[in-house]
């Protein structure tokens, strides 16, 4: 009755946001804009279902991994459609270090030995689950060799957190193998983090809780993970820097110089291995130790302890260091007024087994957008600039295909690329996306021209409404008639990383989910058959889709202003610099109030003469942080951007060559947020706004080097950085400052 309740409150707002005709879109004229919603209307109209099923039972009708013969033959596939639907296209070779398990061994001895099985059993209703010869067996990329033996210690979710909370309790890992949850964090953090703490060996097993039988009826009869699946994936030190690491920063052409393994810096250094919950289950029960805490549980039927394990546990992990070639598909239309400028839209098509929701269920909704503009061009419409869409291989690993494209083309991508629009697998349920945020109210006004057939209103509102529904009493109070939509920051984990992080490309990363969730995620259950029955039967969001991404695309295509909005940038900036000062605040509080709890231990510890306390250290107070001079470049940031948004207006006066210079400006301003030295530790990500966490992977921390400084405890770089985003802020008010001498 609740959520019934929250959409009567919310349907006026509703029926008013989608009742409204549009008479001009950001970046257009009024007739312009006529002109381009007659486009779009066609464009929606010749979409069709019937395409994206046919070329997804073909994409994912054998396992098609990097180097695979299958995987070849679906880029084939693509580029011959792509040609007839009227691209030029070509198809990038990369040869990339990929490797592949030769021996995986796991077992547990002593009084109750268990040999773990590693297989992921055939189900008679899934058909391509049968194709065992072709199938990569469970296993993580980019693991280390290793033969180890020690005791089993359960470190939980394996985040630094949970190796402060063993240490509490008076347990190392040091010499030991750990055991870890998926979840909580990207998969390479674990072994990383394991490595750091001394730990010789990592495995991480998937809990019921998570995606097995406790979240919902396992596959066949429900979507989620059978006890016997396990999560393939890369533990590459990504963070540190995606791409082929035998090139790093330079592309991994036939004649690259590469560096040995031994040099490389992103290889795990201790062996690691994914395991089914059936698995794991003889394995946590081997465990002695205390019993965990309350949030560490899963939903095995044991009682969850930390180990360390009496039997010890055997690990033996060989690899084939094999270099394959890895092709990327790319299929332009050439810009019939600004050829020099490319907008570019990506998705991967690589995947661990049959990958039918990731990534292909995203890489049929790229190719049915193709197909339209194709056809939409062959009756006359030519877009204004170039358009780019790209099929990478290689993914899956570390985004190789991508990142060693951007590093071939680096310098002319830094001329020429207006943004870069990815997805990466689609299912039924709710629009989500993260970017750039100086396109924010861009996506705004596409999400609210985008309708959804199964409630019939825009993708915004019914966004909108999930978020009224699942809003405490507070947070409604506030959304109430407001339903404008904050994109996400971006992290890693996909193909548009190397666009903005390295290369300062404005991006944005877009899909549908909420409605599909299920437990195939990197097993040999993504399936064709799992897909059509549970994600998207009909493919109805993957055509929604398509309407989504394709009017950015053909928007960014046409737009005689390109869609910047500084003002947005700036607040969503000025807010994470109001998170930055809370947090340093907050650990100074914190650190006040453990030091003096350590004073009061330390006399404890000397009243006691047998010494069963353990003397604890006092942290170093936190100090003074200078934000003056940030403090001072938003004010600067701020009064350029709301005067370039009152001035932005009169661009229809500019002349046609001025706007040429003008949109370079706005698409050239996300590069000025760059700076040469890079992040702390990883030069590679040079974004001072948005990064992967070093501790985190696919999760954002944004002002990185700021946040991480101060959650490090590092003062003087903490310090470095704030100045230094100073200065990058400074560099992007210049570039705003250009922009308005138009005006």
């Amino acid at each position: 009755m609740r959520r019934i309740s929250i959409l009567l409150l919310v349907f006026p707002f509703l029926l008013n946001a989608t009742a409204n005709a549009q008479t001009k879109i950001v970046g257009f004229s009024e007739a312009g804009t006529q002109k381009e919603l007659e486009l779009e209307k066609a464009f929606d109209a010749g979409l069709n279902p019937v395409n994206q099923d046919e070329w997804l039972k073909f994409l994912s009708s054998r396992p098609h991994h990097v180097g695979s013969a299958q995987g070849k033959a679906n880029a084939e596939y693509m580029a011959g459609l792509f040609r007839q639907w009227g691209y030029s296209v070509e198809i990038a070779q990369y040869d990339v270090l990929f490797p592949t398990p030769k021996t995986r061994l796991l077992e547990l001895q002593g009084s109750k030995p268990y040999k773990a099985k590693l297989d992921e059993p055939v189900l008679p209703e899934d058909k391509t689950s049968a194709q065992k010869s072709e199938q990569l067996p469970t296993y993580n990329a980019f693991s280390a060799d290793g033969d180890v033996t020690a005791e089993l210690v359960f470190v939980n979710r394996g985040i630094p957190a949970d190796y402060e909370e063993l240490e509490r309790m008076g347990i190392s890992v040091k010499g030991k193998i750990v055991i870890a949850k998926y979840g909580g964090s990207w998969r390479g953090i674990k072994p990383k983090v394991a490595a750091e703490n001394g730990a010789i060996g990592c495995i991480i097993y998937s809990d019921p809780e998570d995606d097995g039988y406790a979240a919902g009826d396992v596959y066949p009869k429900g979507p989620f993970r059978p006890e016997q699946s396990a999560q393939r994936g890369s533990v590459m030190d990504m963070p540190v820097s995606p791409g082929d690491p035998l090139t790093p920063g330079y592309a991994s052409t036939k004649d690259a110089k590469r560096i040995s393994r031994s040099e490389a810096t992103t290889i795990m250094k201790i062996p690691v291995l994914p395991i089914s919950y059936a698995d794991a289950l003889p394995l946590l029960q081997s465990l002695g130790g205390p019993v965990v805490p309350a949030s560490w549980r899963g939903a095995l039927p044991i009682t969850y302890h930390t180990g360390p394990s009496i039997a010890k546990v055997h690990l033996k992990l060989e690899f084939n260091w094999d270099t394959k070639p890895a092709y990327n598909v790319i299929a332009t239309i050439r810009g019939s007024e600004y050829p020099d400028e490319w907008i570019i839209r990506g998705n991967h098509h690589d995947a661990w087994v049959n990958g039918a929701a990731d990534p292909l269920s995203g890489m049929v909704s790229v190719m049915e957008e193709a197909r339209m503009i194709g056809e939409l061009a062959k009756k006359g419409y030519a877009p204004k600039r170039t358009i780019l869409f790209c099929g990478w291989d290689a993914e899956e690993p570390a985004l190789l295909g991508s990142t060693e494209w951007v590093e071939d083309h680096a310098e002319e991508l830094k001329r020429k690329a207006v943004a870069y629009i990815n997805t990466d697998g689609n299912s039924r349920g709710f629009i989500f996306a993260q970017g750039s945020h100086s396109f924010e109210p861009f996506y705004n006004e596409i999400i609210s021209s985008v309708i959804d057939p199964k409630v019939g209103v825009s993708i915004r509102e019914r966004r909108y409404a999930k978020m009224m529904a699942d809003a405490d009493r507070t947070t409604r109070t506030k959304m109430m008639g407001n339903s404008y939509q904050k994109l996400s920051a971006l992290g890693a984990g996909s193909d548009y990383s190397p666009f903005i992080q390295h290369l300062g490309i404005a991006s944005m990363n877009l899909g549908f989910g909420g409605e599909g969730s299920g437990g195939e995620y990197h097993s040999i259950y993504d399936s064709y058959d799992l897909f059509t029955r549970f994600k998207d039967p009909g493919f109805v969001y993957g055509i929604l889709l398509s309407k989504t991404a394709g009017r950015v695309v053909l928007r960014l295509a046409n737009a005689s202003v390109l869609p910047v909005d500084f003002s947005s940038f700036y607040q969503t900036v000025s807010d994470y610099t109001t998170e930055v000062k809370t947090l340093a605040d907050n650990m100074r509080l914190e650190t006040e109030q453990e030091n003096q709890m350590v004073k009061n231990r330390l006399f404890d510890v000397a009243l006691d003469p047998a010494k069963t306390y353990k003397a604890p250290v006092a942290k170093e107070p936190v100090p003074y942080l200078d934000f003056s001079k940030l403090d001072n470049a938003l004010v600067e940031m701020k009064t350029a951007s709301a005067s370039f948004k009152s001035q932005v207006q009169k661009a229809d006066q500019l002349s046609a060559e001025k706007l040429v210079s003008l949109n370079a400006i706005l698409y050239k301003a996300e590069r000025s947020l760059l700076q040469e030295k890079g992040l702390p530790r990883r030069p590679w990500y040079k974004h001072q706004i948005y990064a992967p966490g070093f501790y985190t992977g696919y999760g954002v921390k944004t002002l990185p080097g700021v946040r991480e400084g101060i959650e490090q405890r590092n003062w003087p770089e903490t310090q470095a950085y704030i100045d230094l985003l100073a200065q990058t802020l400074d560099n992007y008010t210049a570039e705003i400052k250009k922009a308005l001498a138009f005006f």
